[in-house]
């Protein structure tokens, strides 16, 4: 029996007959937004500094391109009802062999259709801009013809599940009579290769203007813009110069894109606009950060230009300085205090909607909303090393209500904040004199490793702390400039840092986390393992190193002075039920976190849960299971959990675009919308808190009825989209949380001190470390492998 709200059994009843109906169902949801949406963001319109002062468009490249098929029908009428009223959709106009208008990304088929399969002998060579193509080319194939063809995914990194939707390629009016956009952009790419092949991209153009309003038309081609000049002469549509890379040709001039650039003025003589790659107004340098804006924004509005800037994509590789957060991106080129773009192209209109019209202009002193509760994950560990001082620090200024330290212990007994016992998950420690320190401790992890408690405190003090990345495997990096800022801190210096930040609601304090707790997570084969180790480090050190963690926090909060009146909020989370009942008893809030993911759990074990705990953690897909990315359905376990008055948490949210569920849109505020205002969590445990607390200042909150674009998804719609062949394999449902589950032996007593710390493979090198120490080539051997798989981290 399924538990999810949408059952595999429902998706599996799916054919291609009913997706027009499932589609419309979705469309419907969405459209009960639309016209408040439009309301809400015109009733209070800021002054912009855009050329006129009106709003930047957002304009949609091909729809929703981003998560359906470029130009698909899904993808335009997802666009529409999901974005703001005054969107703009853009066609790439191409011509048929009997001259109709197709909207269709590239001037070769086979990039983002299935035509080879349809017509494998058709393809063919022809000369486009001085180059030989060999593919297959629109102006091989009539209209009629192309009935056969069905768009496909143009690019490897987003879902290939809608290629078999059998979404047919439309044609210009089509698209426009479909939708009826507020804006209908037509670009023109390739006016020059028509020409010589007897079509006439003009004569179509006109023509189509008979039944389509027709806002903007684009070129890179300057002639074919002169020809539009006449007949749009008195028109208001738009004629846009689209500029290529710098360093490309256009054949007209024989000058280059980027040397056109500063001649604006000649621009002007047969345009109203131009239209830039995102990197002509915010370039960046070799290491993908921000350089310096250009000038070329103003130098448009000067000119009387308009600008508008390309290149827009949620799942793209972005400047490090956005902290993977599209949001910020968009508001770095409408809402930085300078100038402001006349308008965004874009793979994702639904994020730019959301910039524009909730993030945008919000004051620097705005009140935010009290839900959810903002906690760090490490600190700010999506942009600096878990667990620093700079990590804890830019937490603070990014807006966090509790900033967390999971407590390890040194060899002289000295609490400190580190995501893992294992030196060697988070610091250079394998780098370091202290690298012959191998040992294997069966009772934290099977593997080897390098542990805090092999090491004082003094020693710790000197490692070179490591960021994490999650996502390197794929290819995503962590702010590599400062992947080894910061210094660790003591549990103390922690918490006399939280108390010298006003704008602290409290601290979290996290016990046993074990060193596969973090990583584990990223291993399926791991998986059954992290609930039996993730309890050991506390009973180990107890047990075995005369170390108590449970009397070390206490010391140090009643030391740092958070048992008085007036103290900030404590709250200590663990895994392990016998550590937060050995606490019972003082004022601190007891945070349960389940470590695994569940669909549900009896009123039993909440009931025991409540028992021990004030709150609960659960993790994301407890709440959204997934499957290949796609959001599978919901689970009551928020709900259930709240109903025993216990506020629960949800982790980990990062901004990474690949670890965000497509139904997201490949957006963190999506993500956290849906949460948020869909789950109705208490609180999110996030790498990235600033996402988390930009969005609680959001204007959309305050809005009398919330737009579309700031709502949460319906899980299980989209991959109702998906045709059967298309489908991921069905997975069995997630376990119930049973009371066998979170039942643990009490913790040991502390021992005394005179068991042997566990063997080393070599002679630990003394405390200092100030020596060069000498090691075998079977000690490099074996820790070979581990710095190996610390560099996948």
């Amino acid at each position: 029996m399924s538990h999810w709200k949408i059952s595999i059994s429902a998706m599996e009843a799916y054919n291609l007959a009913n997706v027009t109906a499932v589609f419309l169902l979705l469309l419907l949801h969405f459209s009960a937004f639309t016209s408040v949406a439009a309301q809400n963001a015109t009733s209070k319109s800021p002054k912009w500094q855009t050329l006129d002062g009106s709003l930047p468009l957002v304009v949609a490249r091909g729809g929703c391109s981003g998560l359906f098929p470029d130009s698909s029908s899904y993808a335009y009428n997802m666009a529409v009802m999901t974005s703001v009223s005054d969107l703009v959709l853009w066609c790439d106009v191409q011509l048929t062999k009997d001259g109709a208008g197709i909207c269709f990304p590239t001037l070769m088929l086979n990039n983002a259709s299935n035509v080879d399969m349809a017509y494998p002998k058709k393809a063919s060579s022809y000369i486009v801009n001085g180059v030989k193509k060999n593919g297959y080319f629109p102006i091989d194939f009539t209209l009629k013809e192309l009935q056969k063809v069905y768009l496909t995914q143009g690019l490897f990194s987003r879902p290939p599940n809608f290629d078999s939707s059998m979404l047919q390629i439309q044609t210009v009016e089509d698209v426009f009579t479909e939708n009826k956009p507020a804006g209908f952009w037509l670009n023109v790419e390739h006016d020059a290769f028509y020409s010589q092949h007897k079509l006439s991209m003009r004569s179509y153009v006109i023509s189509a203007a008979k039944s389509v309003i027709i806002s903007h038309i684009s070129s890179p081609e300057i002639p074919f813009l002169r020809q539009m000049a006449r007949p749009f002469g008195a028109t208001k549509t738009k004629l846009i110069f689209r500029f290529l890379d710098q360093e490309v040709t256009e054949l007209s001039t024989n000058q280059t894109y980027g040397s056109l650039l500063k001649n604006l003025t000649f621009i002007k003589s047969f345009a109203s606009g131009i239209l830039v790659p995102k990197t002509y107004i915010w370039p960046v340098d070799a290491s993908t950060y921000l350089l310096p804006h250009t000038s070329l924004v103003a130098d448009a509005h000067k000119n009387g230009l308009e600008i508008f800037a390309s290149d827009f994509a949620n799942d793209n590789v972005i400047a490090y300085n956005y902290s993977y957060n599209a949001v910020t991106e968009y508001l770095n080129f409408i809402d930085n205090d300078e100038f402001s773009v006349d308008g965004m192209l874009t793979d994702f209109p639904l994020t730019s909607s959301a910039a524009r019209d909730c993030f945008a202009h919000i004051s620097s002193g705005a009140a935010a909303e009290k839900k959810p509760l903002v906690i760090s994950h490490f600190g700010a560990s999506g942009d600096y090393p878990g667990c620093t001082d700079i990590a804890y620090t830019a937490a603070i200024s990014d807006g966090a209500d509790v900033i967390d330290c999971p407590v390890q212990m040194s060899k002289d007994g000295v609490p400190f904040c580190l995501s893992s016992v294992n030196l060697i998950n988070s610091t250079s420690v394998v780098q370091s004199p202290f690298r012959n320190l191998l040992s294997t401790v069966k009772e934290i992890q099977p593997n080897q490793g390098i542990f805090s408690f092999s090491l004082n405190w003094e020693d710790v003090q000197s490692l070179t702390p490591v960021i994490s990345n999650p996502y390197s495997g794929s290819l995503l990096l962590r702010n590599p400039k400062f992947k080894n800022a910061g210094k660790l801190i003591s549990l103390a210096d922690f918490l006399n840092l939280a108390n010298n930040a006003s704008s602290l609601s409290g601290v979290l304090i996290k016990i046993e986390v074990s060193a596969l707790g973090y990583h584990s997570l990223r291993f399926f084969f791991l998986k059954t393992v992290v609930s039996t180790l993730s309890s050991a480090n506390a009973k180990y050190l107890a047990a075995n190193q005369s170390l108590s963690v449970t009397d070390a926090v206490l010391d140090a909060l009643e030391k740092a002075g958070y048992n008085g009146p007036t103290a900030k909020k404590v709250m200590i989370q663990s895994t392990n039920s016998a550590v937060l009942k050995a606490l019972k008893g003082n004022k601190y809030e007891h945070v349960y976190e389940v470590d695994e993911s569940i669909r549900d759990a009896p009123n039993d074990t909440i009931a025991e849960i409540k028992t021990f705990a004030d709150s609960v953690v659960v993790n994301k897909e407890s709440v959204y299971p997934t499957n290949l990315g796609f959001l599978i359905g919901s689970t009551d376990v928020v709900q259930h959990i709240q109903s025993f008055k216990m506020p629960v948490y949800v982790q980990i949210l990062r901004n990474e675009f690949v670890g965000i569920a497509y139904d997201f849109f490949s957006d963190p505020t999506v993500e956290i919308t849906s949460y948020v205002m869909g789950s109705g969590v208490d609180g999110l445990i996030t790498d990235f808190p600033k996402t988390a607390a930009d969005y609680r200042k959001n204007l959309c909150l305050k809005m009398k009825t919330t737009p579309i674009y700031m709502s949460p998804v319906q899980p299980a719609q989209l991959i109702m989209l998906v045709a059967p062949d298309q489908l991921p394999p069905a997975e069995a449902p997630y376990p119930l949380l049973e009371e066998a589950d979170i039942s643990e032996s009490p913790l040991p007593a502390v021992a005394k001190n005179d068991s042997s710390p566990p063997t080393p493979i070599a002679e630990a090198p003394k405390s200092s470390g100030s020596r060069q120490i000498q090691i075998t080539t079977s000690t490099l051997l074996s820790v070979l492998p581990i710095i190996l798989g610390c560099l996948m981290l």
